[in-house]
């Protein structure tokens, strides 16, 4: 599940591209303005940002410029009701990678950027690794320490969402929100059973479970450097 920035003030346009993208299995996280999105930025990583170019505080543009000034890499989609080549010029050249005019179709969005995914040198990886778990995103299987683990897929998209925001909290109702599928009609008690489910197939009994869960708050992934600093050595 490739993870989207998607930075846009327009609410109902946010709804419909997080739903379009939801069904191509995309995790997206929306912000209203570009200082949201570089604090975010600072925090995680993500496949792919999908930029509007008018937006409060700091413009699409400006944002554009400053994340690629200070090392950011990640592909950026410009989303514009602009049409003059000018225009589009000023966006390419602070560092945007594609330019989607509005209005636009759906099939058009998820085009562009399956495209952008292609490109040699922003590949989306094909394995994600913490604490001895490997995640193949296309074989669709899971190993711990070697040892394969059978998923069901919701608990297969749960542990790839833990895996690309180690360290992170999430409450039950954002992942049911980035997670679960849309118009899902799940409640946060759902949540709780897979997470129960997922730490039964992957933890081991001598340790702690990789799941934590913050109390009144949410739940995150998270291995200790000692776990780490184990695997790196089990694998020396």
């Amino acid at each position: 599940m490739a993870k989207v920035l998607l930075v846009e003030d327009d609410q109902d346009l946010v709804s419909r591209i997080t739903k379009w993208l939801s069904l191509e299995r995309y995790s997206v996280e929306a912000v209203g303005n570009g200082k949201e999105a570089l604090e975010l930025l600072r925090e995680s990583t993500y496949d792919f940002i999908i930029l509007d170019w008018h937006m409060p505080e700091l413009s699409g543009v400006e944002m554009c410029r400053y994340f690629r000034a200070n090392g950011g890499s990640t592909p950026i989609l410009m989303l514009t009701g602009k049409t003059d080549i000018a225009d589009k010029e000023a966006g390419l050249d602070a560092g945007a990678d594609d330019y989607l005019t509005k209005p636009f179709h759906p099939r058009e969005l998820c085009a562009r950027l399956r495209a952008l995914g292609r490109r040699p040198s922003q590949r989306l990886s094909d394995e994600l690794k913490i604490g001895g778990l490997i995640l193949d995103l296309n074989k669709y299987q899971l190993y711990r320490n070697g040892t394969e683990i059978d998923l069901l897929p919701l608990e297969f998209s749960l542990l790839e969402f833990f895996m690309r925001n180690p360290g992170r909290v999430f409450n039950a109702d954002i992942l049911l929100e980035r997670v679960w599928p849309v118009n899902s009609e799940a409640s946060p008690e759902a949540v709780r059973t897979c997470i129960k489910t997922l730490r039964r197939k992957i933890d081991i009994d001598s340790e702690p479970s990789l799941i934590k869960t913050v109390h009144g708050v949410g739940y995150k992934l998270e291995v200790s450097e000692s776990a780490e600093k184990k695997v790196t050595a089990d694998h020396a």
